[in-house]
């Protein structure tokens, strides 16, 4: 899952929000250091990576783009499943997303200073873009893309992919649905058990 799901799967618990969020740049057990709930975060985010990587709907998924994008299919479906979350966000929250992304945007300038160097390089780009509201739109998936194509030197072809996602929307929107009701369900649990 990318950004946002991992955002919305900290139940409401802030410091879990920043680990989650930031566990990406964290390499093994390099977060000792921070507070507690953070780390539990961390934690969390690679569980529900894990789970998903393994599961078979989101493998489904991946398999539609494998042709086109070879190991890259994971890391685009992360961000075809943000974005039917953020287009479905009243079905999963009763906070408003442009309330609930704002919200969080204040979380992490407020801790700006404990946040990985390369969180603290992304995140102006991040508020000033709006990512995590527009992931609910095409245009702002399709910048994504662009984004993360770049950032792989143009290796990755990603940029392409809201062609695919335009062909099978129907089919990967399904597909982020069932998937979906299952990971909270997982996420949860793992969250109870922290």
């Amino acid at each position: 899952m990318n950004f946002l799901a991992h955002i919305y799967l900290s139940f409401g618990d802030d410091q879990i929000s920043i680990g989650n969020f930031i566990a990406d740049s964290i390499r093994g057990n390099k977060y000792k250091h921070l507070p507690e709930q953070i780390q539990k975060g961390i934690m969390l985010h690679r569980k529900i990576d894990t789970y998903t990587d393994a599961h078979r709907i989101p493998k489904m998924s991946s398999k539609r783009l494998h042709k086109n994008y070879s190991h890259y299919s994971m890391v685009i479906v992360d961000i075809f499943y943000d974005h039917f979350l953020a287009k479905n966000w009243a079905k999963y929250s009763d906070v408003p997303l442009d309330v609930f992304v704002d919200r969080f945007y204040d979380l992490l300038e407020d801790n700006f200073e404990i946040l990985p160097h390369g969180v603290q390089h992304m995140m102006p780009y991040m508020i000033t873009d709006n990512w995590l509201y527009n992931y609910s739109k095409m245009e702002g998936i399709g910048r994504v893309l662009n984004g993360v194509n770049r950032r792989t030197k143009n290796k990755s072809k990603m940029n392409f992919a809201i062609i695919d996602l335009e062909e099978h929307y129907d089919e990967f929107e399904q597909e982020f649905t069932d998937f979906f009701e299952e990971l909270r369900v997982y996420a949860k649990q793992k969250f109870i058990s922290l």
